[in-house]
């Protein structure tokens, strides 16, 4: 047994290592930042807690779920390893200990989400920790090529450099060649290190179900009972989980509903129910699986079409992760096609939106330098939040603006000490800085409010050492600090800013990714109707040639091959009704004196998609809104067309 080997049986108990994992480890040992590709469920997660004990400094993890950082804690703590996040559950108390503990070195590994680093306080903290390596889990969200592309992924190699991290550990389970080679390439991580293991799991079985809507709660229910153990259904709407959830428990099945419309400590109780078994059967939108280490969950079943190939990969894989046979069943037909399709064009800013957002920076920069805070910029722009975050990268990427810093438009404390007595605890020089913050601050019954700006134009105190300063104070809880409104700065190019058609370039960008997604959805009905074995060419797709042929435990293998269709076929509303229902919305824009909708937001009107105008208009209470949802996005818009 090898050094490694006696280490890991040490500290985490376990015999040997699994497949790829010495590999990455001992790459990591050597200096060489790595990416790991493995199976869900297959140990990535080791490949970090391992190699972070071995590492001089801090282990500092970026991960997407608040759920996968307290599964990850909670395992770590109970073998015996200091390991803590910095998340938006935590108490001010809770926050301070923790950045006390990995400021003197007590915590090994800190988890974060990548929005932390938009926290100024955040940045001002950890630039002053050593760190040995960054790991970045899901790391398939850094590729725009990628099925769950996050903007702010793409910052991560700034951020690493910037911070002098000299090691990276990029993980995931799912990355097709190109997604691949791109998460490598942003963080200059060698071919030959990139560790990739079978994608091949010989104890899943894959079917696929053609069934009609009105035969699907009935084949579901017939399927459950026919299975052994607990199980995950996923759906695509939340409203469906809900009563998809409440029909199994008519038919004596154990079942509870999970989706983000749920509070956090709804979501957290049912989560824990079905970790002790007290429930058989989650039925949940995408908003549930990621981190659940439940090992004996013996079926996955799709009771609507997931998003892409690479959703369906991840949650078959949430499956059988103890080894033992599982069943993996998607009952299928072309009924939510269009609800998955829409959820894409939805994301879509139009032109003219875009042109306001330039006009924005051009007009609301100073010394170029423009400031934003998204919920307001979102409004004024009618560009959802999310591909609000994408333009701002691609003009990123384009040069028209380039990230400087972010901080909170208001800061405020409250005194846990006499201010005089607070005071005298320094040397003289550090209580005649106090004395000017506190000159410039304004002192409210309960809480203090600094102005900032004032401590740097009449004592020249620079905003990050006045920050600093309070920050310490918190830390050693003679202040309580608090911060809200995030506002992000960024540098300006004006002459990129100004070039020709800048709008149209960046709608051409959209316009691509919207085509790139709708041939994804596309991708997903060929994979659910091919002929040859689903398992091979499930592992194809995800550049694994070894798997075999053809493996015996699929619907193909069996001799099933499904053709997709739809329940029955879609059906118009009347024109008169469409009609109608476009001269009601006309009659409410007039009566809030507004400018006539574009016809892509009355596209999205009849289509029941929400976007900022919608909402700030409340269309949704109008008639007609959703009239159209079981209908496909492009075909609405050209029936409006007609009509108009």
């Amino acid at each position: 047994m090898d050094n490694l080997s006696q280490q890991l049986k040490h500290t985490f108990g376990f015999d040997g290592f699994r497949e790829g994992q010495h590999q990455a480890i001992s790459q990591l040992l050597q200096g060489q930042s790595s990416l790991a590709i493995f199976p869900t469920g297959s140990g990535k997660s080791l490949c970090y807690q391992f190699t972070a004990l071995q590492l001089p400094h801090l282990t500092l993890v970026v991960s997407p779920l608040l759920a996968l950082m307290k599964d990850q804690i909670d395992f770590l703590k109970g073998k015996g390893i200091a390991a803590a996040s910095l998340d938006s559950s935590l108490s001010s108390d809770e926050y301070r200990d923790v950045m006390h503990n990995v400021r003197n070195g007590q915590i090994k590994i800190l988890m974060i989400s990548v929005e932390r680093f938009k926290n100024e306080r955040f940045r001002e903290f950890i630039k002053t920790v050593a760190i040995s390596m960054l790991v970045v889990d899901e790391a398939h969200c850094i590729s725009e090529w990628g099925h769950n592309f996050r903007p702010d992924y793409l910052k991560l190699p700034q951020y690493q450099q910037a911070l002098n991290i000299p090691l990276t550990l990029l993980l995931t389970a799912t990355a097709t060649k190109k997604v691949k080679l791109d998460m490598a390439s942003k963080f200059n991580i060698q071919a030959q290190h990139i560790v990739q293991t079978g994608f091949y799991r010989a104890n899943l079985d894959l079917s696929v179900i053609p069934v009609k809507d009105a035969d699907k709660n009935r084949s579901l229910v017939n399927s459950i009972r026919q299975q052994q153990g607990a199980g995950i259904v996923y759906v695509t709407l939340q409203h469906s989980a809900e009563t998809v959830a409440a029909y199994l428990n008519q038919a004596g099945i154990s079942a509870a509903a999970y989706h983000a419309g749920f509070d956090s400590e709804k979501r957290q109780n049912i989560q824990a129910d079905f970790m002790a078994d007290k429930v058989q059967v989650i039925v949940a939108t995408i908003a549930f699986g990621m981190g659940i280490d439940k090992s004996n969950i013996r079926f996955v079943m799709h009771y609507d079409l997931p998003k892409s190939i690479e959703n369906y990969s991840q949650e078959i894989g949430r499956a059988g992760r103890d080894g033992k046979p599982s069943n993996c069943m998607t009952f299928a037909n072309l009924d939510g096609i269009n609800t998955v399709e829409n959820f894409v064009y939805a994301d879509t800013p139009e032109q003219v939106n875009i042109q306001a957002l330039l006009d924005n920076i051009r007009d609301q920069s100073h010394n170029d330098q423009w400031e934003m805070q998204t919920l307001a910029l979102s409004k004024l722009c009618n560009i959802r939040a999310l591909p609000l975050k994408t333009l701002l990268v691609q003009l990123e990427i384009l040069g028209a603006i380039e990230p400087a810093y972010s901080y909170y438009a208001e800061y405020r404390f409250k005194l846990l000490a006499d201010k005089s007595t607070l005071i005298q605890q320094f040397d003289e020089r550090r209580q005649e800085f106090l004395k000017q913050v506190f000159a410039n601050t304004k002192f409210n019954k309960l809480w203090a409010v600094p102005d900032l700006d004032a401590c740097y134009q009449k004592n020249q105190l620079e905003r990050s050492r006045v920050l600093a300063a309070l920050e310490y104070l918190h830390d050693k809880n003679l202040i309580e600090l608090e911060s809200k409104q995030m506002t992000e700065v960024y540098h300006v190019s004006s002459d990129t800013l100004n070039k020709p058609n800048l709008s149209t370039e960046i709608y051409q960008y959209f316009k691509d990714k919207e085509q790139k997604e709708v041939k994804r959805i596309a991708a997903l009905v060929r994979f659910f109707e091919l002929d040859k074995c689903l398992t091979r060419m499930l592992s194809l797709y995800f550049d694994d040639p070894a798997s075999p042929e053809n493996c015996g435990h699929c619907s193909v293998c069996r001799g099933h091959i499904a053709t997709l269709e739809y329940s029955q076929p879609p059906t118009w509303p009347s024109d008169e009704v469409i009609s109608r229902s476009l001269q009601a919305l006309s009659q409410h824009i007039e009566t809030l004196q507004a400018l006539p909708l574009s016809n892509e937001t009355l596209c999205r009107f009849f289509a029941g998609m929400t976007t900022p105008l919608i909402t700030q208009y409340k269309l949704k209470k109008v008639e007609g809104f959703g009239l159209c949802e079981h209908l496909r996005y492009e075909e609405i818009k050209t029936k409006l067309a007609q009509l108009q």
